[in-house]
């Protein structure tokens, strides 16, 4: 049995279980004021518990921990109850309770990064549409192809909380030491690679000192969208692989160069110091690809940096990633009422969105709060705010992989055969080929493309 058969029976008993119990669970509350005005509910008369699982490092619970305070200062009838979990482990963790099937093992409003379109189909999650109609919730304020995105089957299942926007890190003291420009919205990836190659410190024994550039697993296919290429030609409804296409096989190429003359880190060691964030505030990278909620530890650390747009080939396009965690509600939740007026509060532009901004931690998924003094004047760094507008922006949002086998097919065939080429293991162009194969033969097992 495949790992998809198990994973959806498992899905499909524990939802039973769920459905079965939640018939009888669901308390009512007063009727919340409408999330696209953003003011406060009315306090209902009862007392209220919404659970809320989200995961993040010390510093992002700390702002997690403020939007639940703020929002039980606001709504003195509701206890907001965090259940944290750290972001290894945090979504298995959340697949082991589904498949409990206890109804009350999930939490009522969830953070969640992976398997959105699985736990959608599954009936895992609450289809979020008659809610939006009711409260007149405002979506025009996202920026573009993000509610496209959220929609499964037709339905939207969940609000991102924000862009997974990616920029180019860059420590401005290694730069200065080295005598070399900073980064600017005009670098070329030729730019790049100099100026990677540049900062990069081998010393006579042969030890690497120091690195142009660190860029995990995943972060690197921003490549391939400036490119125009991708891994598959469609990436909600699949009939091929692209990878192996000659606009693809220029970014698989142009990174693996990197890694080859020793400019760039193998994701494999990032991952042995734990990650490109650790190695940039380790003084072990130069340069890294990030997204905004590292933005805390750095500064906390007192690092001298700041951020760049993502440097692009000559006649490619600035491109960005849409992806981004995105707050849905569990079907089974104990009280409806009171977990959408928490949830669409906490993308309201006075609510949970205004106070992660203030804080720091992330780019604004809606326009109007990207473009205020709240994002663009922070005090705190980085300083250079505007190349994540810059960024957001862009010609276009990309996406790899949107249904429901794309997590399933990326962790079995792309990146473990990937990672054979950023470790020197294996030739770009032959690799790229048995990608390829393999892939093609998986979207055909799996009934793609779909009619």
């Amino acid at each position: 049995m495949t790992h998809k058969s198990l994973w959806i029976r498992a899905l499909a008993a524990g939802l039973a279980l769920m459905v079965a119990a939640s018939a009888c669970s669901v308390r009512p509350v007063e009727p919340a004021a409408q999330p696209g005005s953003d003011q406060p509910a009315p306090a209902a008369a009862e007392k209220v518990v919404v659970r809320w699982s989200v995961w993040g490092s010390a510093e992002e619970l700390a702002s997690h921990q403020a939007v639940a305070d703020a929002y039980m200062a606001a709504h003195p009838n509701v206890t907001i109850n965090i259940e944290h979990t750290p972001w290894d482990g945090y979504h298995d963790r959340l697949k082991t309770l589904v498949a409990a099937g206890d109804p009350g093992a999930l939490a009522d409003v969830i953070f969640l990064g992976q398997d959105y379109n699985r736990y959608a189909e599954s009936g895992v999650l609450e289809p979020l549409d008659d809610w939006i109609a009711k409260t007149n919730y405002d979506l025009s304020d996202y920026w573009p192809t993000v509610i496209e995105r959220a929609r499964v089957n037709g339905k939207i299942y969940g609000l991102q909380r924000d862009l997974d926007l990616r920029l180019l890190y860059y420590n401005k003291a290694m730069f200065d030491k080295a005598g070399a420009a900073y980064p600017n919205e005009n670098w070329t990836w030729d730019d790049w690679a100099e100026a990677a190659r540049e900062l990069t410190i081998i010393e006579p024994n042969g030890r690497i000192a120091q690195q142009g550039i660190g860029m995990e697993t995943g972060k690197w296919s921003m490549l391939l969208a400036q490119t125009n290429g991708g891994y598959l030609d469609d990436p909600r409804n699949p009939s091929r692989c692209a990878l192996e296409d000659a606009n693809s096989l220029e970014a698989v190429t142009f990174f693996a160069g990197l890694i080859r003359d020793k400019a760039a880190m193998t994701p494999a060691d990032l991952k042995q110091i734990g990650g490109d964030a650790a190695a940039f505030q380790q003084g072990r990278v130069a340069m890294i690809v990030q997204n905004s909620s590292r933005a805390p530890t750095f500064n906390a650390a007192g690092m001298d940096y700041d951020v760049a747009p993502i440097p692009i080939p000559k006649g490619g396009a600035r491109v960005n990633n849409v992806g981004g965690a995105r707050f849905v509600m569990n079907s089974a939740a104990r009280n409806k009422e009171a977990a959408w007026a928490f949830l669409s509060w906490l993308q309201g532009r006075e609510g949970g969105q205004a106070i992660y901004t203030r804080r720091g931690d992330m780019f604004p998924i809606l326009r109007s709060v990207a473009n205020s003094d709240d994002f663009l004047k922070l005090p705190i760094k980085p300083d250079n705010r505007a190349a994540f507008v810059v960024e957001a922006s862009s010609v276009r949002l990309f996406t790899f992989g949107d249904f429901p086998e794309y997590d399933e097919m990326n962790d079995l065939i792309i990146e473990p055969n990937l990672q054979r080429i950023w470790g020197g293991e294996a030739e770009a162009e032959a690799t790229v080929r048995d990608i390829c194969q393999k892939v093609n033969e998986f979207l055909k097992q799996n009934g793609y493309p779909r009619p």
